[in-house]
């Protein structure tokens, strides 16, 4: 039971991590693996090889290059949202190890997805507030930012999952808590506007 929890954790916080930047947390999780840091569960063992470390890194190349530009992120930005609710959702499969495939993807879905969406609509909007307010010269500076925190996320939750797992769903918590709310308000405005 105690193993399942880690995993579980470990793998709310790859899936935040990924909320981030999509491919920085899969080439960690690649290296990680290969050095026995972390299990994968099966199906799910290619990740740890030399030809998938090979491609993640390739991609975390072009992806970190990529949010450098700014009409290449913008045209990352229209992807990144669905992308990074695949990724989560891959990134808790992955992990969730000794787990009955039906749960496992359950899990997957509703915690990995759930948590790499809300990560990733957070930095939605802090880029568009960022851009807005700067013209759009901040951009390469919270790409950068970004990119250091999908670093960190992932390597903290590889080497302390619990209690990064623990800290990540009270932070998402908290954002759905001021989310939630602000889109409910947004969505009553438009209603009254129609009437």
């Amino acid at each position: 039971m105690g193993e399942t929890i880690s995993s579980f954790l470990l793998g709310i916080g790859l899936s935040a991590a990924v909320g981030f930047r999509i491919f920085v947390p899969m080439l960690v999780v690649s290296l990680a693996s290969m050095a026995g840091a972390i299990q994968l569960s099966p199906g799910f063992q290619w990740m740890g090889t030399p030809v998938a470390a090979l491609v993640f890194a390739v991609a975390t190349l072009v992806e970190l290059l990529g949010f450098l530009v700014p009409w290449v992120s913008n045209a990352l930005d229209s992807i990144a949202t669905p992308a990074a609710t695949v990724a989560g959702v891959i990134m808790m499969a992955a992990v969730l190890t000794d787990m009955d495939p039906l749960l496992r993807w359950a899990l997957a879905i509703i915690a990995g997805g759930g948590v790499a969406l809300t990560v990733q609509g957070a930095t939605v909007v802090t880029r568009a507030v960022a851009a807005g307010s700067t013209g759009g010269v901040a951009n390469p500076v919270v790409a950068v930012l970004e990119a250091i925190g999908a670093l960190v996320v992932t390597i903290t939750t590889i080497v302390i999952p619990a209690i990064m797992g623990i800290l990540i769903l009270i932070v998402v918590l908290m954002l759905l808590r001021i989310v939630v709310p602000k889109f409910r308000e947004l969505r009553a405005r438009k209603a009254d506007g129609k009437t």
